[in-house]
């Protein structure tokens, strides 16, 4: 396969929208990987002896509780609605949330129920952000450089997963741990500047080509509809699902850092960052090369198993550096299998029904990591943090060896199906 040319690498940039809203959420997703990494370092200081697992599952469970309430009725508002005043709105509650954070933690909170219930309500207000943003990408670049556009969105996440951690580790040891929900909460700025700069914005089909507008139980159960219908897309919801269950190790990090590595707050946010700097260069590569890969089912299944494998070897590790490159290497291949995924759903998915599909994957793809950090504090609290990072690795491989047995379409699936 030819190189890519490095001006089609970044094809997608072209187009003023979705470069605004590239760079916007580039330094908002920083600020909210930043606030996410305090949550846990601050539950973990302020949890009860003997029960930092447990107090850091959690934080899993009260994000989820709102995802699965909310997004059937999410995916149908985003269908509903225009895509980008409802981020208009979702963007400005998360900035109050954040901003409430901050000023209860300055404040000197003590206790555990504030933080909870404010993460709460930001997982309610992502629940409706998360199927507007997703559905919005197809209608700011054609559909020929959609592929790109994923990439460097999978891109610009990651570098701000590594940039996020890594300024955590550093405020909250400079400054405390309030100054990175206030940056936060100043970076949600960028997002609402960038959709009120868009223009010409294609408008969506709404709920169904003929732009007829409805909130129902129909139309939410249309999506769920669509979505088992087609093996391909269901496995992928599948695999989301079962891999971040049973692989999610980094609400475990702060026990990693503070009792087993005993690496402090920096050292932390460099863990924290790690999957972040392995997916950065998957990104990079995924760039060039996405649209070269033929045998797309077998990459995908090939990338989620090697995620479940590098979360047995951080779970053994207990050296810095190795486990640094385990965690690496976790994002690397979960970054490959995120661009594929996205690449099959948004290709295969009409417009009109778009944000009910991503309500939908809501489920698989948030309620999979926030079970799942639930699932490991427990476990971890009955058999320490080790054995649920292993136990949970070796979960997901067999977990992925299940779904690919269990769907030949998606061990088929290849670049030629689109």
């Amino acid at each position: 396969m030819p190189p890519t040319a490095p001006s089609s690498r970044f094809v997608a940039l072209r187009h003023r929208n979705f470069r605004l809203i590239w760079v916007s959420l580039l330094i908002s997703y920083s600020g909210s990987n930043m606030q996410t990494a305090a949550i846990l370092w601050q539950v973990a200081l302020l949890a009860p002896a003997g029960r930092k697992g447990l107090a850091l599952g959690m934080v899993g469970l009260v994000r989820v509780v709102p995802i699965i309430v909310f997004s059937m009725l999410s995916g149908v508002a985003a269908d509903a609605f225009d895509r980008r005043r409802m981020m208009l709105v979702t963007q400005s509650v998360m900035t109050i949330l954040a901003a409430a954070l901050a000023w209860l933690t300055f404040r000197g909170l003590a206790s555990l129920g504030p933080i909870y219930g404010l993460a709460a309500l930001t997982s309610a207000a992502g629940a409706f952000d998360l199927p507007a943003r997703q559905a919005l990408y197809p209608n700011l670049v054609p559909r020929e450089h959609l592929p790109n556009a994923i990439s460097l969105n999978t891109i610009m996440f990651q570098i701000a997963s590594v940039a996020g951690p890594s300024m955590a580790g550093v405020v909250i040891a400079a400054l405390g741990i309030g100054w990175a929900y206030a940056f936060n909460a100043a970076s949600f700025l960028a997002v609402l500047a960038a959709l009120l700069m868009m223009r010409d914005v294609p408008r969506q089909a709404l709920i169904a080509p003929d732009g007829e507008r409805r909130l129902s139980l129909r139309a939410a159960l249309d999506g769920f509809r669509f979505v088992f219908a087609s093996p391909t897309i269901r496995s992928t919801m599948l695999l989301d699902f079962f891999a971040t269950f049973f692989s999610s190790a980094m609400t475990l990090l702060p026990i990693f850092a503070q009792d087993i590595l005993h690496v402090g707050a920096s050292g932390y946010g460099w863990l924290y960052a790690a999957p972040s700097v392995g997916a950065l260069l998957a990104g990079g590569l995924m760039v060039r090369i996405v649209d070269g890969i033929e045998r797309r089912g077998t990459v995908l299944i090939g990338a989620v198993g090697l995620y479940g494998l590098a979360t047995v070897l951080f779970g053994l590790s207990r050296e810095f550096w190795l486990t640094f490159a385990c965690l690496a290497l976790v994002g690397a291949s979960d970054t490959v299998s995120t661009v594929l995924r996205n690449l099959v759903r948004q290709l295969e998915t009409p417009d009109h029904i778009r944000g009910r599909m991503t309500g939908v994957n809501m489920i698989f793809f948030l309620g999979g990591p926030q079970f799942g950090e639930m699932e490991a504090g427990l476990v971890a609290n009955w058999l320490g943090a080790p054995f649920s990072v292993v136990s949970g690795g070796i979960g997901c491989v067999v977990a992925t060896a299940w779904i690919v047995a269990s769907t030949p379409a998606l061990r088929r699936y290849r670049k030629e199906e689109e």
